[in-house]
């Protein structure tokens, strides 16, 4: 059987991480950097979040489309969806926490010129407003803190318990010279774990894997 949402617009889907209920799709891009890019071509066009529900069909948009307006990708966290709105315009980075037909509300709101809009997002645990790139961590909400991180390949998964989640991948028996892998290749992934000032706490095997219901595995 084929089912079919009460609105229909042809665009990609995605499941919304840690809910088996939630899918969403954006009207434009979802990259908040490309925000302040298009101010030096006169402005954005603005973009549309909708949050599609899975058990009813129904779609829903949260906002109307305005100028100078990107919504990030959301998450579902202790029975809510939250998600980024960026509004250069008003110079704001808000995070709101949203229940189809029953909650729409600020949570807290960021100086758009206070923070790194690339690669700006939410990440699971509970909710965090996070920055990374190649060298550097940034945690903006609830807590505020940052660090550099020991290789290119590392990035934060999630921040639980006061201690954060990161994932890096490993090469072993790499010809760089001949850029092909030797006989004794290996390639897998490791989880660190560390405190807010980036000091590891322990290191392991393994991989971070968020299940439907929004728990954490490592596997």
């Amino acid at each position: 059987m084929i089912k079919r949402f009460e609105k229909t617009y042809g665009r990609y889907v995605l499941n919304v991480n840690g809910s088996d209920r939630y899918a969403y799709s954006h009207s434009d891009s979802s990259d908040l950097y490309d925000l302040k890019e298009w101010q030096e071509y006169g402005g954005y066009q603005g973009s549309i979040i909708m949050i599609y529900d899975l058990l009813t069909g129904k779609v829903y948009e949260p906002f109307a489309k305005k100028k100078n307006v990107m919504y990030g990708n959301p998450i579902f966290v202790d029975g809510y969806l939250y998600f980024l709105k960026a509004d250069y315009d008003e110079k704001e980075v808000s995070l709101y926490k949203y229940l189809p037909e029953t909650l729409l509300e600020v949570v807290t709101t960021l100086n758009i010129l206070e923070v790194n809009l690339y690669n700006l997002c939410i990440c699971g645990g509970k909710v965090n407003i996070i920055h990374q790139d190649l060298n550097e961590f940034k945690s903006y909400y609830p807590d505020k803190f940052s660090f550099k991180f020991e290789d290119e390949h590392e990035s934060v998964f999630a921040i639980s318990d006061g201690k954060v989640y990161c994932e890096t991948w490993v090469e072993e028996d790499w010809d760089d010279e001949n850029n092909r892998a030797g006989e004794n290749y290996k390639f897998y992934n490791m989880v660190r774990v560390r405190d807010f000032n980036g000091n590891l706490i322990s290191e392991e095997i393994g991989a971070i894997h968020q299940a439907m219901d929004g728990t954490y595995w490592i596997v």
